[in-house]
């Protein structure tokens, strides 16, 4: 007997949950169903045998989230493919753990293929407004394409993002509502919509000024936004000309940096009179990270430390405050050096690179290792800080900071706990930078040997200060 289960365009997800559960409680083989959307061509069998009556069945622990984001899926295969891995399922325990095995790894693409879409959909849905004179609520619309059958998986996002309004985002086969709070869908064809409204050219305007030709990187660009979506965007039409007007650009913003350092950074250089001498740093150009980092963070500590600890870059916090080591990798630098006895008032503390270099990642801005060639750029404002403190010994932090130091940084594990003679002569003890330790899995093993290292750090400064 064969059963021919068809599936609507709305509610498929549920309506294949319910035949499928009818079909694995009574046995049916996979071979002896032949899965449809209601409104393709009709099989062989047509609707087939009707569903025998379901009876209890107990899926494990994921598959239906999986499930559920593949059967958005358009390919043809997908309903079949669910319902024999839901059969193994019973027979296989830890079937979904297995990554090794074909048919979990095709669900994992297709769920994969339906999470890019929706993220698609989140970032470039562009509505419009369509506000009638002395409405309530403000009303918008939208146009969008997705690749796979995401209207009802996305929805809440947009129910959560913009609950204060009415929203309409119709796409080719489905109308999406929110209304007075209320969502629906309705399963109709529509045609590409006209949208235009007076805020685009604004929204232009905006876009051109906030391009930072600093951070331009095309492919990773189209990778992220790839110009199948351009049509349905408004700043679209100004991306051929940023990019070839880039260079010039960010040359023009070279050389019209500021000369003086922000408001903010001058009152903290005010309360530090030791990093006077290196005011000019706040107008580096050497390398491109100074035009997206908010200011340059120099070093503070006694003029005469006879410790200088370097580590590799300013981060977030670093960035915004002006000063180095207060974010969370140096909120746990200061907890370690305080395990071993390190005496953090003898030392003086800096980077080897003065600006913050990131990625933007919706609210967040991701940190990214300085190149060699930012390294070395950087390089001259770390030997004017060493000429005008004159530590006894220098204490690398991380691989960046060995780079610079000592021309190598590589075999940090093999080099970490030795006293190496640097670049200027003085001797540098390498060890790890405190983010490895944030960032491993088991950081316990880098923890200890990171305080190792720092208690032969205090054995040397403490050698130094006897003399």
């Amino acid at each position: 007997m064969i059963y021919g289960p068809r599936l609507p365009r709305l509610g498929t997800f549920e309506a294949w949950r319910d035949a499928a559960r009818a079909l694995a409680s009574n046995g049916v083989a996979p071979d002896d169903v032949d899965w449809g959307m209601e409104d393709a061509d009709a099989g062989l069998f047509g609707a087939g045998a009707p569903l025998p009556p379901p009876r209890d069945i107990k899926v494990p622990k994921g598959f239906v989230t999986l499930a559920k984001q593949v059967c958005a899926h358009r390919d043809a295969g997908v309903h079949d493919l669910l319902y024999r891995v839901l059969l193994r399922c019973a027979d296989t325990r830890g079937l979904l753990s297995n990554r090794a095995d074909a048919e979990v790894q095709q669900l994992e693409a297709w769920a994969k293929n339906i999470r890019r879409d929706m993220h698609k959909m989140k970032a470039f849905v562009r509505f419009r407004e369509v506000t009638p004179q002395g409405a309530n609520r403000r009303q918008f619309i939208s146009w969008f394409e997705p690749d796979h059958r995401i209207e009802e998986l996305i929805a809440s996002f947009f129910t959560r993002r913009f609950g204060d309004m009415d929203w309409v985002i119709v796409t080719p086969e489905v109308t999406t509502r929110f209304e007075g709070g209320d969502l629906s869908h309705e399963a109709k064809a529509s045609s590409k919509l006209d949208l235009n409204d007076e805020t685009e050219e604004l929204w232009k305007t905006y876009y051109a000024n906030i391009f930072n030709p600093a951070r331009l990187k095309i492919k990773a660009m189209q990778s992220e936004m790839p110009k199948k979506y351009w049509k349905n965007l408004p700043e679209a039409e100004l991306i051929p000309d940023l990019i070839a007007g880039a260079e010039a650009r960010m040359r023009e913003m070279q050389e019209t940096a500021p000369t003086l350092p922000p408001i903010r950074a001058e009152r903290i250089l005010e309360r530090i009179p030791e990093r006077a001498a290196l005011g000019e740093l706040h107008a580096c150009a050497r390398c491109p990270i100074g035009a997206q980092a908010t200011q340059a963070v120099g070093g503070v500590g006694p003029p005469n430390a006879p410790l200088m600890i370097v580590g590799e870059q300013p981060g977030d916090r670093e960035d915004l405050e002006g000063v180095p080591f207060v974010g969370p990798a140096g909120q746990l630098f200061d907890q370690l050096a305080t395990e071993a006895r390190l005496d953090r008032t003898q030392a003086y503390v800096t980077n080897s690179v003065k600006h913050f270099k990131f990625t933007p990642r919706g609210k967040k801005r991701i940190h990214q290792s300085p190149h060699k060639t930012e390294v070395e750029a950087c390089r001259v404002w770390l030997e004017q800080e060493i000429a005008q403190v004159q530590p006894a010994f220098i204490l690398a932090l991380g691989a960046t900071a060995a780079q610079t130091l000592t021309g190598d940084g590589s075999a940090l594990m093999t080099r970490r706990g030795r006293v190496e003679r640097g670049r200027e002569g003085l001797p540098v003890l390498i060890t790890l930078h405190p983010s490895a330790v944030q960032r491993a899995n088991d950081g316990g093993a880098l923890r200890e040997m990171l305080v190792k290292d720092l208690r032969l750090g205090a054995k040397m400064l403490n050698d130094v200060k006897a003399l």
